[in-house]
């Protein structure tokens, strides 16, 4: 379980004493208010508070843009438009905040977006858990033979057994080493900001993570992408869930302009005006490289 049992009473503490406000929230974000989402085997995610809903942006862009945006009469008509035109500045006058409980390889890859609040538990004050994320059989896989970066077949049999053995065992051994390292009963030990180092990067971590709803769009729309890793988009699909109920209006049109959109090149504009007079365009003639080719021919081939 990613929470213990005394975690869970003082989230239903949390939730079962609300305090009256005279500020704007959101009923959807209300029902996510503090509740452990879970992710993966061990993982979490969780709103621990947030500030403004789709009102707000709506209030933002009309105080930004003053009267060029009256033509627009409803908040949904003005944020599909604000999301169309990329205009940022109204996103971010929403902001949440999350704990979020995750291994240490998914952290480094969510820690590349930059525009964040985060304050991670620390392994320098505190001993880690004896928690390893270990995949499931079905997110077992073999390098991919196209992409560098990417999973190809899913690994079977014996071959997927011994690689799981493999990941528990080595996940077990330098936890067992870790604890022996630390200062024990009639030893000095190792410092713990030491001895930390000797963990597998499949380690579960902590954080609170704070973002304004731009940057967060900006997130999701890499990481809740199909071609996403498998772990990270895990998390990012538990907060799109979480973002729909708080802010409708905005990812709605998130959902339409950014996450389920596609973006052309002005060479494939070229190649779909050529397909469309009756010309037939290859990748030769294209004037894509093989990679954008290939890219281009999954959407419109």
């Amino acid at each position: 379980m990613p929470i213990t049992p005394e975690q869970q009473a003082q989230i239903d503490e949390q939730r079962a004493n609300p305090s009256p406000t005279l500020r704007a929230v959101s009923e959807g974000m209300e029902q996510h208010l503090y509740k452990a989402h879970e992710v993966l085997d061990h993982g979490l995610v969780r709103v621990i508070d947030y500030m403004g809903d789709d009102s707000a942006i709506t209030q933002a862009a009309r105080v930004s843009y003053g009267r060029g945006t009256k033509s627009v009469s409803n908040d949904e008509g003005l944020i599909r438009y604000l999301m169309r035109h990329w205009h940022s500045t109204p996103f971010e006058m929403c902001e949440i905040k999350l704990h979020v409980k995750l291994p240490v390889f998914v952290a480094r890859q969510w820690i590349r977006h930059r525009t964040a609040n985060v304050n991670e538990y620390s392994a320098r004050y505190s001993i880690l858990d004896r928690e390893f994320y270990i995949p499931a059989p079905e997110h077992l896989a073999a390098q991919s033979t196209v992409n560098n970066q990417g999973r190809g077949q899913v690994l079977e049999g014996d071959e997927a057994a011994r690689v799981l053995d493999l990941l528990r065992e080595d996940a077990m051994r330098a936890y067992d080493h870790y604890e022996q390292m630390l200062s024990q009963e009639g030893q000095q030990g190792l410092a713990r900001e030491l001895a930390r180092m000797n963990l597998p990067a499949n380690v579960y971590t902590q954080w609170y993570w704070k973002v304004d709803l731009h940057n967060l769009f900006h997130f999701l729309r890499l990481r809740a992408d199909a071609h996403a890793q498998y772990e990270i988009r895990a998390y990012a699909e538990v907060i799109c869930n979480i973002v729909r109920d708080w802010v409708p209006h905005a990812y709605a049109a998130f959902e339409d302009y950014r996450l389920g959109a596609v973006q052309l090149s002005a060479k494939g504009v070229e190649v779909l005006k050529r397909r469309l007079a009756g010309e037939t365009v290859t990748q030769e003639n294209s004037g894509m490289s093989k990679g954008e080719w290939r890219e281009f021919e999954a959407v419109w081939g």
